[in-house]
């Protein structure tokens, strides 16, 4: 499901699946969504909320509709996506996976609006676990940290003309002090996915799976040391 038909549609020609225009935030079109799944595959078994947006702000510079979009991209899609999937999960026991962001455990600079929607993201994420738990429904969350899609190579850019440096550079400067010291591919974040959506994953539910290249475990206090 995305806003821009022709990319959903590329990538639902390239895995076999059904392409849905519309906005995951609108309770008409999730639910509409969900019934395309259901009846071209005969039922749903796996949601990937994966929506999401933020703004360079922090919060004096952040403006009403900026907090409300942000709100709207990250917790309000994965929450009307979900309410419209639910049924369908229970009966078939079936699995989600929420996508919020290491925005969602700490706090970046100047992006007020999308660190606290993303933390509710984990918030629903767990409410969902615990409810429907009972009824054989697992629901998980995935922080991914830098990833390299065209959202992130925008901000590559960005910091690349800013500070006068290559492409390359930049990237390395935002991912200097992490351990693994690249940004992620989007096929690992899939494979994290994959797992928790799998029966590989079959106890697991209200986990909050981290994937930053280990970023979080870095002491920030102790990188003059470094």
């Amino acid at each position: 499901m995305a806003r821009r038909a022709e990319l959903v549609e590329t990538v639902a020609e390239e895995i076999g699946g059904e392409a849905v225009c519309g906005d995951a935030a609108e309770p008409e079109d999730a639910r509409r969504a969900v019934q395309r799944a259901q009846e071209r595959f005969g039922g749903l078994d796996v949601v990937v909320a994966n929506a999401g947006q933020g703004h360079l702000n922090a919060a004096l510079e952040t403006t009403d509709e900026q907090w409300a979009e942000s709100w709207r991209a990250n917790p309000t899609t994965a929450f009307c996506i979900m309410r419209a999937a639910l049924p369908s999960l229970i009966e078939r026991r079936g699995a989600a996976v929420l996508i919020s962001s290491v925005a969602g455990i700490g706090a970046g600079p100047q992006i007020a609006a999308y660190t606290t929607s993303k933390h509710a993201v984990l918030g629903l994420t767990r409410s969902l676990a615990r409810d429907y738990g009972p009824l054989g429904v697992r629901v998980n969350a995935i922080c991914p940290g830098w990833v390299r899609t065209s959202v992130t190579e925008g901000i590559v850019a960005m910091v690349a003309e800013r500070e006068g440096m290559e492409l390359e550079q930049a990237r390395s400067r935002l991912t200097h002090h992490t351990p693994l010291q690249r940004m992620a591919d989007p096929d690992e974040l899939a494979s994290v996915c994959l797992f928790l959506a799998s029966p590989e994953a079959s106890f697991v539910t209200g986990a909050v799976v981290i994937a930053d290249g280990g970023a979080h475990v870095v002491d920030v206090g102790t990188l003059a040391f470094g």
